[in-house]
This record gives structure tokens, sequence and C-alpha cells, in this order.
């Protein structure tokens, strides 16, 4: 078997991958920041690292997966000062902080679930690793690489670079920007009269009178930097030097960069092996964003209850339709490409369902070149995953088995074309990579879109009924959805949306 090879963003090139332990790999992937709904954006990464996190066991690896959650100290890049997404959205909905981190750390859970994504090995916090952050934040200043100013501690990009910079460590080595273009170009807006320089990051900030979340700290009450809390769950939790370190390719700057510095600071050598990065989702050729109006919740997604999407989609067909796509390529989603998906995932699930009933007739194949053709294409799932995780590749082979194989149930071909060891390994191998690495689940099993789509009608006729205060209805019907595991949601602009316990 060939050996795996992942495309190391640091290096920009596929590297043959080598654990630092033999057997054992350690990866760290960014969470989410919990401050809101997880939408269509957070469904490519954790998918992606979740495909590659059980491949790594498929190959034999013990996996230490470490995926954090940030409730706290995640800045809002609008205006001149730093605030805390988390505070800014508690006091929005009229929560206490740690209340309004639950509900969507809920939320996020349940989107993870509904994806079949496995759990990480750990899921650590921002709050519940307060002390490790400032442990290193005082290493950092002890090193001379972060200064306080006004119970403020701001990380010193400048004399970062010109030191590491000898060693061939420079800020800038992962994003490929070099300094001058980051002074110009950072987003970091936290009062920039108080950094020595623009390029400067916050390591913690001092918390104003009006800030709920807040430590005591050696420089006064404050809260946490983003980029701090990753440096110090990673290395708590896989040591100063792991193996891979996965995101999004948005996070490659600033966040990766700022973990690499301050990691290298702390612990004197590059804190990553390997990093892996994502691409970007597009929703019908546009970013995705605010200002486009095009944001997709995850709940939206799941219920179609969003003015982009024609229907409801299963958690299935956004999982297919992502592992069809290279996860280092752009990918678009559109309604086109959904409903694609959804006949591509049951096309392939009534290949593999034949494939399960169909009983080997004999030792010998009758039709050599096509039991040779067989063979090879399954051979080839491992060949593409070794190649930087092709899942494309993969589900490409499987679509040209599926006529061989819906041709034997049909009785089209021969039941004694292929030999029965070539059966017999054409459907280990399609239960371990369908189901166990690719972690696909029977979409007309779950019957999401249509339980969807009958929900979205019950909520239609429940609008009708609050419109024509016919509250007797309205409340009959959210009452018995709730019975059945459905909770509705009155948005503020009127419309509503579901979540399935």
């Amino acid at each position: 078997m060939m050996q795996l090879k992942v495309y190391n963003s640091l290096s920009r090139k596929k590297e043959v991958f080598e654990s630092i332990t033999p057997g054992h790999v350690g990866m760290y992937v960014c969470g989410p920041t919990v401050s809101g709904e997880s939408h269509l954006g957070h469904a490519r990464p954790y998918i992606t690292f979740d495909v590659v996190f059980r491949y790594l066991q498929y190959l034999g690896y013990k996996v230490r997966y470490v995926r954090n959650i940030t409730d706290a100290g995640h800045f809002e890049e609008e205006g001149r000062e730093a605030e805390d997404k988390i505070s800014k959205k508690a006091i929005l909905e009229k929560l206490e902080p740690m209340e309004l981190v639950q509900k969507y750390t809920n939320l996020y859970h349940w989107a993870m679930r509904s994806f079949n994504n496995l759990d990480p090995s750990i899921e650590p916090t921002a709050t519940g690793h307060i002390v490790e952050q400032i442990g290193m934040i005082q290493k950092i200043i002890a090193d001379g690489y972060a200064y306080e100013i006004n119970g403020s501690v701001y990380f010193d990009v400048e004399k970062y670079n010109t030191d590491f910079s000898k060693l061939g460590l420079p800020y800038g080595m992962l994003s490929g920007r070099n300094l001058e273009d980051q002074m110009d170009a950072t987003r970091d807006l936290d009062n920039q009269e108080e950094k020595r320089t623009h390029a400067d990051f916050a390591l913690w900030k001092k918390a104003p009178p009006e800030h709920i979340m807040r430590w005591q700290s050696p420089w006064g009450e404050g809260f946490p930097g983003w980029h701090i809390e990753c440096s110090a769950m990673s290395s708590k939790y896989l040591g100063d030097q792991f193996d891979i370190h996965g995101g999004g390719m948005d996070l490659q700057f600033p966040h990766h960069e700022c973990e690499i510095a301050q990691s290298t600071v702390c612990h004197h050598k590059t804190p990553v092996r390997y990093w892996l990065h994502n691409n970007m989702i597009t929703i019908n050729g546009k970013k995705m964003g605010k200002s486009y109006n095009n944001v997709i919740k995850l709940t939206e997604m799941f219920s179609g209850n969003h003015p982009l999407l024609e229907q409801a989609y299963s958690p299935m067909i956004i999982r297919f339709l992502l592992l069809q796509t290279h996860y280092r390529s752009t990918l678009d989603f559109g309604n086109e490409g959904l409903k694609a998906a959804e006949k591509g995932l049951k096309r392939l699930w009534e290949s593999y369902e034949n494939l399960k009933k169909i009983e080997p007739h004999t030792n010998n194949a009758k039709d050599k070149g096509l039991d040779d053709k067989c063979v090879k294409f399954i051979a080839e799932f491992d060949e593409f995953m070794n190649d930087d995780f092709n899942t494309a590749k993969v589900l490409a082979n499987m679509f040209e088995l599926a006529p061989v194989i819906n041709g034997i149930k049909d009785k089209h071909i021969s039941a004694d074309a292929i030999s029965g060891a070539t059966l017999q390994l054409m459907k280990e191998k399609m239960k371990i990579f369908i189901e166990d690495i690719f972690g696909l689940q029977n979409i007309q099993e779950q019957g999401d879109g249509k339980i969807g789509g009958v929900i979205n009608l019950l909520m239609d006729i429940r609008k009708e009924a609050k419109n024509r205060k016919d509250y007797v209805t309205s409340d009959k019907i959210r009452n018995e959805l709730i019975e059945l595991g459905v909770q509705l949601k009155d948005e503020k602009d009127g419309s509503m949306s579901y979540t399935l316990a």
C-alpha cells in the first residue's frame, strides 16, 4: 500500500505523512465560536476533518482528535474597540453568557450528530482554560515578545519577526504574507493607539466596566484574545509539537499565523508538522456573507426554511455533496447541485443495498476483463485516499462499480462474471468506505427531506392561524410538534425555524 500523502499548507506541497510518535496521531481542529447558530460554512471543515479522523483510524493510528469550543475571546472585528462576540450576543438575547454558550453549543452538537460526525476525543472550551492562557502570556512577556499597556497585553510581531526570521521561522510563513503587507492589511482593530505597531495582536484585553465576561489576571480584570486559546489548549492536550492542525483557509491569517508565533516563542519549536486547510464554499456563485444576505443556518438547510432554498435537504445530502469535491477545492452550493447530490446518493445507496443481496456463484470469474476492472476500481479506493484524502475520486470509482452491481442484481450481467473473492472484496470495501470512513447513511431511511417538508407545511399552517388570530390552532400545532421532538422558534422577522430533539 502506498504511503499517505497530505498537502501541507506550510510547505505548499504534498508530503509523506509521518507521525511524531509511530502509531499515534495528534490532531487539533479549530472549533466554532458559539455566539450563534452554526451555518453552512461550518459544515465543510467539520465533515472534512471527521473523514480525516476516520481514515487515520482505518490506517491503524490511535488518534487523539481535539476540537475546541470558543466560548470567550473571539473579537468582533468591527469598529476600533475589541468586542467579545459572546458578550455582545448575550446582551442582545438577554441571556447570561454561559446560558447563551450552552444554547448554541447544544445546537452545534445536534448539527454534528445530524451529519453523523464522530465526537472528537477531547472538546475543550476557552473559558475552561483561562489559567493555561494566562500562563502562556506570562511566558511570552518574560521572553520579551509581548508587552502590557493599560491592562491589555499585545504580542510584539515586529520583534518576533526580526529574531525568528533568522531561524527560518518568520511571521507570515504559513499565509505567505510579508510583515509590511500585514501591517497594511491586518484586521485586528483593538485600540490601535495602544499598540506599538499595527500588526501586533491582543493576547489579553482589559475589560471595560460594561463587559460581562471577565477574569482576574496579573494585568487586572479582562478576557483572553482569540488566538491564544488554541495555542494553550492544543499544547495542553497534544504537547509542544503535534502532527496535524486543521481548519478552513480563512483561518490561515491571522489566526493560525498568530498561533505559530505564540507557540514558537513558548516552546522554541514550530507547534505543528502538517497544516491542513479546507477551501471555502460559495452560495450560488457568491461568497457567503451577511452583506449578500446568503448565510444559511444549518437549521434552515435541514428544514428548507430559507429564501434561497427550494426544499429541505437532508444532512446526508450536504455531507455527500462535500465529499464529491476534494476538500482543497472551492465548492458552490445551490439548489441544482444539492438536488443532483440527492439523486447521486440515492443511486449509490441503491447499488450498495443491491450488492449486499448478491451471493457468490463461482470461484473463477467468467469475465476476466470485468473482474480485473472491478478489482482495480476497489484497489484505487485506498490509493486515492492516500493521495491527500481524495474522496471525490473514490466516489467516482463507486459510481463505476454501480452499473456492474446493478447489472448482476437485475441479471443483465451473469452472476458468475466476477469471482466470489472479488464480490466479497467489493462488499467489504464498499461497507468500510461508505459507512465507516465517509460516514454516509441512507437518506431514505432517515427521511429528513420529507420530514422537513411536512414540518414546513405545518409551520405555514401555524403562521396562517396566527395571522387569523386563531391561537388555539397555532398553539395546538406547536405543542404537538414539541411532543414529537420538534421545537419551533418564532424569529423576530416573523419567520419560523425548527430543531429536532
